[in-house]
């Protein structure tokens, strides 16, 4: 299925997986970003958890504010990028650019489990956090 295929009415949640792909594929996805904030928008829950959240860099919302701005957000940390060597390798730093959008963005150290949960907005900051956000995401939809 393409995101043109998708009806974002038929959808309470939309979740971005990790993986350094993401900070390619998600970040400049027009279709992505505008199906994430109409479910966002509609009521519904946005997660993501690693790099995944490169997907939320650019989702807008209908008032003009970045999806971000102002909500507690965590990803893949500069840290871990640059334990990775890859801090030269990606088009950007996750961390920076989620800050720039106005996130509060939270961490902790390296590989730790971390996830934060704001206004239907759930992240995790490794794959070490992928089962900790699908966790939140059942206990968000559960509300």
């Amino acid at each position: 299925m393409t995101p043109s295929q998708v009806n974002p009415k038929e959808y309470s949640t939309i979740f971005y997986a990790g993986g350094h792909g993401a900070m390619w594929d998600f970040a400049d996805n027009k279709e992505l970003a505008d199906i994430t904030s109409e479910i966002y928008e509609n009521g519904g829950i946005v997660a993501a958890v690693c790099h995944g959240p490169a997907g939320l860099v650019n989702v807008k919302l209908n008032n003009g504010k970045y999806l971000v701005d102002g909500k507690k957000i965590n990803a893949f940390t500069n840290e871990e990028e640059s334990e990775v060597k890859l801090t030269n390798v990606v088009p950007f730093l996750l961390e920076d650019k989620l800050k720039e959008r106005g996130a509060k963005f939270e961490k902790s150290g390296l590989w730790q489990n971390h996830v934060v949960t704001d206004q239907r907005v759930i992240t995790g900051q490794n794959p070490q956090s992928a089962k900790s956000v699908g966790e939140a995401v059942v206990k968000e939809l559960n509300k």
